[in-house]
């Protein structure tokens, strides 16, 4: 199977892959990819559920109970409802983050895909996406599954990573580097 070339590891790498492996056992891929996509835009978008997730202080019912209530919120699968469940009975939901990750490196690999993760200070149009997939294909010879995310302290450009190779073109690190190169002048 092309899933087993990913190279996840760790706690999240094998929830994703035990994950991954229902999901196409029970051939809902795309259902369980749309879920957590969801989940994920949940996550980065509310800063009381990311503290949710990450606090030890909720006892495992409370988060049992939390996690039912986000998922039906966001209208996952029964089965990502179900996934969301044995985090918190394991008292795992921090993973949930790299969880999804890891799930996304997974679906590419068994895709034939890379993956490629981009941060923007502002939201990217449709016709940017494709412009710079098509530029990610040429570049890797792959098609590219882009995860794309918006961090507003970039001010301007992109911070593309494909794999272990990062190309950070943001405004920020460009000023931040002019500051340390002014320093040397002095």
């Amino acid at each position: 199977m092309a899933s087993q070339q990913a190279n996840v590891s760790g706690i999240t790498g094998r929830y994703a892959r035990a994950l991954f492996d229902l999901a196409v056992e029970k051939k809902a891929l795309d259902t369980v990819e749309s879920d957590l996509k969801t989940l994920s835009a949940m996550l980065e978008t509310s800063a009381d559920l990311r503290a949710f997730v990450a606090s030890p202080l909720y006892s495992r019912d409370q988060q049992l109970k939390g996690i039912e209530a986000i998922g039906k919120l966001g209208k996952v699968s029964d089965l990502t409802l179900k996934f969301l469940g044995v985090l918190a009975a394991n008292r795992r939901l921090s993973a949930i983050a790299g969880t999804i990750k890891a799930f996304a490196a997974l679906l590419a690999a068994h895709r034939g895909e890379v993956s490629a993760e981009v941060v923007s200070a502002r939201a990217l149009t449709k016709k940017q996406l494709d412009a710079l997939s098509k530029k990610l294909k040429a570049a890797t010879g792959q098609d590219v599954a882009i995860d794309a995310r918006v961090d507003e302290s970039l001010l301007g450009g992109l911070k593309v990573q494909v794999g272990s190779r990062m190309v950070d073109s943001s405004l920020k690190t460009k000023l931040q580097n002019l500051a340390i190169a002014m320093k040397g002048v002095q």
